[in-house]
């Protein structure tokens, strides 16, 4: 790791699709004006698809190299220099950033070529995909970022184009709301990220060694020992500041309320940030720095509890959900908070390898939901559908692979993962039973749902108006041979993550030169596969209820929804009011203060300025009285009087030398008798 191999082509999986964002942003509405959507097309799908190819070509060049150096780095510049701080703009590829550009790349491809079917017919299809590029873009380079820095540029650019992608249709209010709450929520939790990063660096610079590059941090890692803040290791306060960087990206108690309502975006903006993007950004984060957070057991402790708590949280709330986006919204937190289980077990890789095997079903999942709301002219309501088997196979197909998949059927990719986690739940020693118990109610729920889901959407008598059945249609081939791809990796992703029992897991040993060969739990063979036998009947259990209730119409829902006086189905249906409660505290709290603040600027602000200006007023007005009617009566007065003085004065001289020879003989006169008077 010391020396990793230098090369130059790196960089182009992540700049491409910054082209193809640059392309149709600057140049996209004349080209789709003058040459049309399929030249649009052409500039967004194509980048991304050659970054897939360069990523293959990462993937066999590590493969090439013992495994103890399977590290490729490409520098481009360098970046800041600010005292002992130095980085540069450089990509780090080992096995896991291989794991996430893959992800990124291989299903964000397959959902660009599904938007193209999907938005064809939008005005804005230029700034659709200029968006979605930049995402690309954005989460590219935070997964292959060789330091903090560069992670974090990346990781506010995915911010920023969820914010634009969620309100694409901006003229709809409902939208705009919708991007404006994922973008604040996310700048919450992006607050705790930076302070993470500040405290590492402050941190190691103590020590001499100030450093956000992941290989030099991991190096200097204990230096970091033995130094609080407030009492609490510097290594425990800094990985709970990063994760609550990671609670509001990866929608996770209590930040989790942005995830739901993005779903107000186009469905391939659903199924690119709920998928294969965004969401996992928080879960990489936390791999990425599984140094620090296995020297902060109290950090893996928080972790792993605010991970079984939302997976719990979120399928309870998507039992009762009747949107057909927003319960597989629901599900996705409730996934995301079986990987932060798993990484607060210290199972980094089993929580990578849920992040890949989910990325799979739940495209598959989303866009195929999309396949359906574009068959249903828009309605997304499954009490208004049913029956759509007939006339959308192939979407049904998919569909129903992706279930079983998600569902933990044996055999598909969500069984191997999810049984995995649940297996280090179990065993680790940075677990207990009890998150074992909680993971398999979880698995449970997760089958109801979602087979609930299945039921209502495909089998049945179709509820739709005749208009929407008249038209009911599969989708153009862009959007189906998609979902076709999505569902066999739905199935086969998995097999490369066999458990031990099966002979180990390669997808383990591909991990192993990140996070250690022997850094998970193992425990007896007999014992797995005794949990494997009862987190499998727990879901068949779950699915054989929703099979009663949805399919053969047995049990009546109504039965489950009066218990406690309907009280849990009111909690789940109205996601147990969190969204409320938000809306009054923190945003009510919120306007509050601000008409406080408004009230004090009038009233007592304004009051202040306002009697200023009047009271200077006033004196003015006092001023210009007194200089008017005294001042000015004084002045004119004297003038007057010196001008009336000087009238009479000025007839003295009159020019006569008689006259002037009178005066003089009169004040002569007048000197000789005051003389006479006083001196004889």
């Amino acid at each position: 790791m010391d020396h990793p191999i230098q090369t130059d082509y790196l960089r182009w999986i992540v700049l491409l699709p910054l082209l193809g964002a640059a392309a149709n942003g600057l140049l996209g509405a004349t080209l789709q004006k003058k040459i049309g959507k399929w030249a649009i097309s052409l500039f967004a799908c194509a980048p991304v698809l050659i970054s897939f190819l360069l990523s293959l070509k990462a993937l066999l060049d590590l493969l090439a190299l013992k495994p103890e150096e399977r590290f490729l780095i490409d520098r481009l510049y360098p970046w800041l220099s600010l005292g002992s701080l130095h980085v540069d703009v450089a990509f780090w590829i080992d096995p896991l950033s291989t794991v996430m550009i893959l992800v990124v790349t291989g299903i964000g491809g397959l959902i660009h070529v599904y938007s193209t079917g999907y938005m064809h017919e939008d005005k804005s299809y230029w700034r659709y995909f200029a968006f979605l590029n930049l995402f690309t873009f954005a989460m590219l380079l935070l997964v292959t970022g060789d330091n903090l820095l560069l992670m974090f540029v990346g990781w506010e650019g995915v911010g920023l184009c969820s914010y634009a992608l969620i309100g694409f249709w901006y003229h709809d209010h409902v939208n705009t709301r919708a991007g404006n709450k994922a973008f604040i929520v996310n700048r919450v939790g992006d607050f705790g990220f930076v302070l993470g990063i500040f405290l590492i660096f402050w941190s190691l610079d103590q020590q001499g060694h100030g450093t956000v590059v992941f290989r030099e941090i991991e190096k200097f890692a204990s230096l970091m020992k033995g130094q609080e803040i407030w009492g609490v290791g510097v290594v425990t306060l800094a990985t709970l500041f990063l994760f609550i960087g990671a609670t509001g990206k990866s929608a996770q108690i209590p930040l989790h309320v942005w995830l739901p309502d993005a779903m107000q975006g186009p469905t391939p903006v659903s199924a690119l940030i709920h998928a294969a993007t965004m969401v996992t950004a928080g879960v990489y984060m936390v791999s990425r720095l599984h140094f620090l957070y296995s020297a902060a057991p109290e950090t893996l402790m928080v972790v792993a509890v605010v991970g079984m708590a939302t997976a719990l949280f979120s399928a309870t709330i998507a039992l009762a959900q009747n949107d057909i986006k927003r319960v597989l919204a629901y599900s996705t937190v409730s996934q995301l908070g079986y990987m932060f289980l798993a990484a607060g077990v210290a199972a980094y890789g089993a929580a990578i390898f849920h992040l890949m095997t989910h990325a799979f079903f739940k495209a598959c999942l989303f866009l195929g939901s999309g396949s359906v709301i574009h068959a249903m002219g828009g309605e997304q309501d499954m009490r208004k559908m049913g029956g759509l088997r007939h006339a959308m196979p192939y979407t049904f197909w998919t569909f129903a692979i992706a279930v079983l998949a998600i569902a933990g059927t044996p055999l598909t990719a969500g069984f191997f993962s999810k049984d995995e986690i649940l297996w280090q739940a179990f065993s680790s020693p940075h677990s207990s039973p009890l998150l074992w118990v909680l993971g398999v109610t979880g698995a449970g729920l997760t089958a109801f749902y979602m087979f609930r889901q299945f039921f209502l959407v495909f089998f049945g008598e179709c509820r739709a108006d005749s208009h929407t059945r008249a038209h009911l249609h599969e989708s153009p081939k862009a959007m189906v041979m998609p979902l076709v791809l999505l569902a066999i990796g739905s199935i086969a992703a998995g097999w490369i993550g066999l458990p031990s029992i099966f002979g180990g897991s390669r997808f383990a040993e591909w991990l192993e030169p990140v996070f250690g060969a022997h850094h998970e739990a193992h425990g007896p063979a007999a014992l797995e596969e005794i949990l494997m036998v009862v987190s499998v009947g727990v879901a068949a259990l779950g699915f054989y209820l929703a099979y009663l209730m949805y399919y053969k119409s047995r049990l009546a829902p109504e039965r489950f929804s009066s218990l406690a006086g309907g009280l849990l189905y009111r909690l789940f249906y109205n996601k147990y009011y969190i969204d409320e409660i938000y809306q009054f505290f923190f945003v009510g709290g919120t306007l509050l203060l601000a008409r406080i603040g408004a009230w004090i600027d009038r009233y007592i602000i304004d009051f202040i300025v306002d009697g200023s200006a009047k009271t200077t007023a006033f004196i003015s007005w006092f001023n210009g009285l007194f200089d008017n009617h005294v001042v000015d009566w004084l002045v004119n007065k004297i003038a007057d009087t010196t001008f009336e003085a000087g009238d009479k004065f000025r007839k003295v001289q009159t020019g006569n030398i008689n006259g002037y020879l009178y005066v003089i003989l009169g004040a002569v006169l007048l000197a000789m008798i005051v003389k006479l008077r006083y001196w004889s």
